[in-house]
């Protein structure tokens, strides 16, 4: 599983407490990795402030990385997605603004689960909107750190991956 972590959350426990905790990213990807462990499922964990970052590394994970001695000559990877791979992604503002990121998420055909600290629906009105949400699975949001939590545990059911 890779759980992907979206700009600014490099910055949890330190911006915005009252809202998204006191957990640090360490501390989260910890406890993911752990719980992993648990389930009998390999955990990655990967944070980055850039869009295209988080892109390029959903389709690396999902299969379609572009080796760079084809890229000029315009080849496409057409690897499918490796079984018993599932996305985690907390797609921090890019939630709100990003189709080039909902479109890499539904174009690897990862089974995806989004993943807020907050409840977006409780928060200003610019953020009520998630573009990236309808290309996944599901959306667990509110609950801290536990929100990545039930989204493993979901993704290994979903996955068949027993303990």
């Amino acid at each position: 599983m890779l759980v992907l972590h979206g700009p600014n959350l490099n910055l949890l426990g330190v911006r915005e407490p009252e809202i998204y905790g006191a957990s640090g990213l360490a501390t989260i990807n910890a406890g993911l990795v752990a719980l992993g462990e648990q389930l009998g499922v390999e955990v990655e964990t990967h944070q980055a402030n850039g869009e295209g970052q988080l892109i390029d590394r959903i389709h690396l994970f999902g299969g379609h990385a572009i080796p760079a001695a084809h890229r000029e000559a315009g080849a496409q990877s057409v690897d499918p997605p490796s079984a018993g791979h599932g996305l985690i992604i907390n797609p921090g503002g890019f939630t709100h603004t990003s189709v080039a990121l909902r479109d890499a998420i539904a174009g690897v055909g990862l089974p995806t689960i989004e993943v807020h600290l907050s409840n977006i629906y409780a928060r200003e009105p610019l953020r009520h909107t998630s573009i990236t949400g309808g290309a996944c699975l599901g959306v667990i949001m509110g609950l801290g750190p536990e929100s990545y939590h039930l989204a493993l545990h979901a993704l290994a059911a979903r996955l068949s991956v027993s303990p």
